[in-house]
């Protein structure tokens, strides 16, 4: 058993396997995902995990190179789109229309849902290289 970082060995083997520029998405409980991509359903409940939570996690794991956001979370969402510009406030992050955003996560390589409710808390987060 591993002793410490991602324990989920579906999110893990997913991170191992990122390349440069590849994606993964972390969606809030109504996010479509696209038929072909795989959907790692971390949900238990409403609100459970949270989006905040599950981000910071699979964020920590990973080289983050840039972050994509749908921009209607600005006015929808403050709260998340206030940790989003914290949590990732040396990284670019990109923002499109929410129709655009949902085209994008067709090219996932995961999606990953949470038990999030609330308006547009979902991310792309791009990989970046650690050298």
């Amino acid at each position: 058993m591993k002793k410490h970082g991602m324990l989920n060995s579906h999110i893990d083997k997913v991170l191992a396997d990122l390349g440069h520029t590849d994606l993964i998405a972390i969606a809030d409980a109504g996010l479509p995902v696209p038929d072909g991509v795989p959907k790692i359903d971390l949900s238990l409940t409403a609100g459970v995990p949270a989006f905040q939570d599950v981000t910071s996690l699979v964020a920590g794991e990973m080289e983050v190179e840039k972050v994509i956001a749908a921009s209607e979370i600005k006015d929808a969402n403050p709260e998340n789109a206030s940790f989003l510009e914290s949590y990732f406030s040396e990284r670019t992050i990109e923002y499109m229309p929410h129709e655009e955003f949902k085209r994008l996560t067709q090219k996932a390589k995961a999606v990953i849902r949470t038990g999030e409710m609330t308006p547009y808390a979902n991310c792309i987060l791009q990989a970046g290289v650690i050298f």
